[in-house]
Parts: C-alpha cells; structure tokens; sequence
C-alpha cells in the first residue's frame, strides 16, 4: 500500500509538471515572441548558453533560428540581435525603443543608479551630455587628451627601453599607460608606474574586469539579486567598490580645495563647478554618488578595452611582421624620428588607419555588447518584444559580418583599403556600438590606440621568441572571447 501511494504520489507530481510544462509553452508561443530553442521551467535555454563561451554559443544558435531569437535565461526572456542590418534597424531605425539600458538592477546594486553605463532616464541623459561635452573640450588654456597621450605615450617607450631587450609580457605596462590616460583626464595626475596608490588602483579595478568577465560575473549581470547575497568570488566586487569610492572621495575633496572655476584642469573639477551651480537644485543630478559612478564608467569603459586592444594589436604585428614593416615605412615617411606622432597624421597614414581599424575589429573585445531592453511594447521584424524584454545586439555578428568583411574570421587589412590603397570605411566597423548607447569615450580611445601604436612602432621592432607561424591570436578558451593569450614579446631600438 505504502509503495502504491508513492507511487501514485510520483506520478500525479510528474503528471503535473508536464502539464505546467505544456501550458507554460503554449502561452510563449502566443505572445509571438521571436524564435529560439525550447525553454524549460526554472533553467530556461541555459541548456543551450554557455556562461564560459556565450558569445560563440549565441553565434550558434542564431545560425539556426535567424537573425533575431528569443533565449530564456533562467525565466527572464532575452531576445538577441545578430548581424550589422539587424542591429542597425534596432539601434538606429528603433533607436527610441532600443536604447534603454537593460537590466539597470545591476547599476543599482554597484552603483546606487548613478553614472552614465548601466542607467536611464533623466540621469542617464544628463550624466552623458555632460560627459561628453567635457571629454571632447577642454578648452582655451587646458591640456588637451592628445597631449596627455602623447606624454604617456613616451613614458610607455621609456619602460619598454627599460626591459633591455629581454622578453615581456606587455599586458601590465599598457594597462598602466592607458589608465594614467584616464588618471590625467579624471584627476589631472599622472603617476610614477611604480606608485603604490596607483598599483593599488589598477590592482583594483583589474579584480572587478576579470570577475565580471567570468562565469561568475555572466551569472551576477542575469541574476543581480541573487548574487549578491551568495557566497563566491563576486563578493569581492563589493569590497573593492567600496575601497574605490573612497579614493575618489580624497581626490574630491582636494580638488576643492585647489579648484580655478575660471579654468577648470579636469573632469572633477568640471564636475565640481555643476555641482556648485546646481547646489540649490534638489534634483541635481550633479552630486557625489553620479561622479563616482561616471568616473568608473571612464575607467572601466577605457581602461581595459583600450590596453586590451593594444595588447592584441602588438600580438597581431608579431604574428605578421610584414605588417608591421608597413607601418613603419609610413611613419618614416610621414612622421619621421624627430617629433611624437599626432593624430592629425593619421589621415596621411592610409595604411596604418586601416590595420588599426582591422585590429578593433578582429579582437572583438567586446562581442556581446551591454544589454539594452524595450521601452515600451514593440514589433519589431514581425515578432512582439514586450515592454521590459532584454535585448542583446551582439556586436561581433558585426565586426564579424561576412556580407560586409570578406574574410571575417581572418585577420585581413585590406578590409578598410580601396583598390588604390586608399583608407576606406565600412559601416559594419562598429566596435563602439552605434546609436544613443554607443561608448561615451569613442574618441579617446582612438586617440590612444592610433598615438601608442605609431609611438611604439617609431621607436622599436618588435619581435618574439615563438615563430609567427605558431602564434596564436585567438580568444583564450572559456573567456567569453574577451582575454587575449598570454604572450611575451621583446623590442630592439630602430
């Protein structure tokens, strides 16, 4: 008897969960959402998701279901965007729709809400017109971005000089380089590569990338609320935020003490000047919270991409050391050894312009994008995306668009020039993003990657221990295509 009724037991749950498994499916398929793999209760498409490679099990998966599909992570519906047409009439066509930022708990839990990259609404508007206002113009009697890179720039040689010819990892000296950018920019400091507060910084902020970057940090962006109470290693997230705020906190308060409101040295201290002005607002979005968010925008959106994309591009010249003598005829001939590369010499330098813009594009360092969602309730190519929905416009079905590259998978310069070796653009170069979202900090970074490399490249060969023939310039496995292989490279003065 006993057996009977567990028996019975067992089959009237199973008879249940099939039910609710049915009508659960049946109900997704009248909401005429896009397409996508089969969800299951509780896991969703995580069956078909991988949080180690989810760029490339996303490529799959449009393969199959089209340019515009639906996946459940978990139970929350998530429609993906493959393909420069399909993100362009999204971003562009529907920008309105599409350009709220998705998933805003997570800002909320790191950042209180406030910055430029995981908000919306009126902060979001404001925080970005300022930001890019004050990036792009410094004005009369202030050092300009070009200046400062072209500073650090030759401070990076200098170290480089100092390896004596003997084999280095580049990654941490170009990490340093690019942040002392960000530091000049934000603090009006640049500091010594062996200061213990700017190790501290860096060491940091280099915690934070990588954990979010992992499967860990995949799983927090999904599940914002949930992580944050669980044991793992992104509780180390927390901890470091709160180190980081107070080191902003010092800087503010000694910028208010040095302050010139008739000539402002950086952003905090044009930062400060709002927030007098807006004192007396009591919806100023000027206050401390929003500069400390927006501040780590800067360095987390131009930090890691831009020293990452460095890194990539000086692995890529020793995987193709013809390349790399190309350049270095153009710089010869266009800039010569006596003064530091500019960026206005870019446009003379077709061929140098187009292997930097072949390297953004190759690296593909940030292939999934940030999550936008819905405004409001929409059809879009046919399908009903409700108010809410996340949508992800994967950035490398882009850059790795064959209708506009016509060898995507390879790494091909000739991508970006004309029969008569003339720089040509393409509308798919996207590794910014495109539309209201598109990176706030686009035109310092190709600043730096144009002023580094040409630096670089006008004062040393490069060369490497290991054949080109057997370097590798993919993806590390597992790192959702966002970590270059580890490699170590040695130069010779030219």
């Amino acid at each position: 008897m006993e057996l009977g009724a567990l028996g019975t037991l067992i089959l009237a749950v199973c008879g249940s969960l099939m039910l609710y498994f049915f009508t659960w499916r049946r109900k997704l398929r009248r909401k005429n959402m896009p397409p996508g793999p089969p969800p299951l209760p509780v896991l969703g498409s995580m069956l078909y998701v991988s949080t180690k490679e989810m760029p490339q099990s996303l490529m799959k998966l449009s393969e199959i279901y089209g340019p515009v599909f639906t996946v459940y992570l978990a139970n929350v519906p998530t429609v993906v965007l493959a393909g420069y047409d399909c993100v362009k009439e999204a971003l562009i066509t529907h920008g309105d729709t599409f350009s709220v930022r998705g998933d805003v708990e997570l800002g909320k839990l790191l950042f209180k809400g406030c910055g430029v990259i995981l908000t919306n609404g009126e902060c979001w508007k404001q925080m970005r017109r300022f930001s890019l206002s004050t990036l792009r113009n410094f004005g009369m009697g202030k050092r300009s971005n070009e200046e400062r890179i072209q500073e650090e720039a030759h401070y990076l040689g200098e170290e480089f000089k100092k390896k004596g010819g003997a084999p280095f990892d580049p990654t941490h000296l170009l990490s340093l380089a690019v942040s002392n950018v960000i530091c000049s920019v934000v603090f009006r400091e640049r500091f010594e590569y062996e200061d213990d507060k700017f190790q501290t910084l860096l060491s940091l902020l280099r915690e934070i990338s990588g954990i979010m970057a992992s499967p860990w940090g995949m799983l927090m962006t999904l599940f914002p609320k949930t992580f944050q109470t669980l044991p793992g290693p992104q509780q180390k997230i927390f901890k470091n935020l709160a180190k980081l705020r107070e080191f902003i906190a010092e800087s503010l308060e000694s910028h208010r003490v040095a302050l010139d409101k008739e000539c402002p040295q950086d952003f905090t201290d044009c930062f400060l000047i709002k927030m007098e002005e807006e004192k007396n607002n009591p919806n100023t979005e000027f206050h401390f919270d929003n500069l400390f968010g927006t501040v780590l925008d800067l360095f987390f959106a131009g930090t890691e991409t831009t020293s990452t994309t460095l890194k990539y591009g000086l692995l890529i010249l020793l995987k193709y050391p013809d390349v790399e003598k190309r350049i270095q005829e153009e710089i010869d001939q266009v800039i010569g050894q006596n003064r530091w590369p500019s960026v206005e010499d870019r446009i003379n330098m077709p061929y140098t312009d187009a292997v930097i813009h072949e390297i953004q594009r190759f690296a593909d360092i940030a292939p999934l994008s940030l999550p936008h969602a819905a405004s409001q309730d929409t059809k879009f190519r046919g399908y009903n995306i409700p108010k809410g929905t996340l949508v992800f416009p994967m950035l490398t079905t882009i850059l790795k668009d064959p209708k506009y590259f016509k060898n995507p998978k390879q790494f091909d310069p000739t991508h970006f020039l004309d029969e008569k070796g003339c720089f040509k653009n393409s509308e798919a170069f996207l590794p910014f993003s495109m539309g209201k979202r598109s990176c706030i900090g686009e035109g310092l970074a190709r600043m730096e990657i144009f002023i580094f490399l040409t630096t670089i490249l006008q004062r040393y060969n490069l060369r490497s221990d290991v054949s080109p023939a057997d370097l590798d310039i993919t993806p590390k496995p597992n790192s959702n295509g966002q970590v270059t292989r580890p490699y170590q490279l040695y130069v010779t003065p030219r």
